[in-house]
């Protein structure tokens, strides 16, 4: 078996991503390919942490267009994480892996509060912890919980699985075929020239943090296990100079 490049992470999954092709809500099919790599990875001793978007059901920024209050509309955006994380929490334990999912807005009935020594102690004890509700305040982006629950449970790395992007790109390579990708960016230049990794935010704490970000394809086969090996796949990787 080989060697883990690493001992614990968070996996930061767009929400978007659990819709597969049909674009919202969830698709079955994703949820299981997803729930297998996270076994594999748990499998090798590997501590696992998860963060997923909401995109899939909703953004806050899509209420605001239409008008609505910002907080109320982020708080709808919570909430749909919460969906995501118990579908990938039920997806998981069908594979028989423990898990666990912390809310950061209180609903003791469906996820367990979020209290940082419980989540270390669930990772110690090789459940897997799936962090929703973002950090139950107004104003922040799941990236930013990323970073955060990253530096709180003393994460060695942010593995942040993008759809169909291999990397880091100059621009969209969607949309521009001679975009140029970087296989290694510092955060300065990740803040400087806008690239797009996570929000200034969140890319500003994990700079404070020295938190390395490792930006690859999650729709690749294997690619979660593969990064978590250390392998090539395309990814690049965000860290100091």
């Amino acid at each position: 078996m080989q060697t883990p490049k690493y001992r614990r992470v968070v996996l930061k999954l767009s929400g978007e991503a659990l819709a597969g092709p049909n674009g919202f809500g969830l698709d079955p099919q994703v949820l299981a390919a997803l729930a297998r790599q996270i076994k594999a990875v748990h499998d090798m001793g590997v501590e696992i942490a998860i963060v997923v978007g909401a995109g899939n059901f909703w953004r806050g920024r899509l209420g605001q267009q239409m008008g609505m209050d910002r907080a109320s509309a982020d708080y709808m955006g919570m909430l749909a994480t919460v969906m995501n994380s118990l579908a990938l929490q039920d997806a998981i334990e069908k594979l028989r892996v423990d898990t666990r999912v912390m809310s950061a807005v209180e609903m003791r009935q469906v996820a367990e509060p979020f209290i940082r020594r419980r989540a270390i102690r669930h990772l110690e004890k090789g459940r897997v912890v799936i962090f929703a509700a973002g950090t139950g305040n107004p104003y922040f982006t799941t990236d930013t919980t990323a970073a955060l629950r990253a530096a709180e449970i003393e994460a060695e790395a942010i593995l942040m699985g993008k759809q169909g992007v291999q990397g880091v790109y100059d621009s969209d390579p969607r949309t521009n075929r001679h975009a140029v990708k970087y296989d290694e960016v510092t955060y300065q230049e990740v803040l400087a020239k806008n690239l797009q990794v996570m929000d200034a935010t969140a890319t500003a704490l994990c700079m404070d943090n020295r938190i390395p970000i490792v930006v690859f394809d999650m729709m690749g086969p294997d690619y979660i296990v593969k990064v978590v090996l250390g392998e090539d796949v395309g990814q690049t990787y965000v860290r100091g100079e």
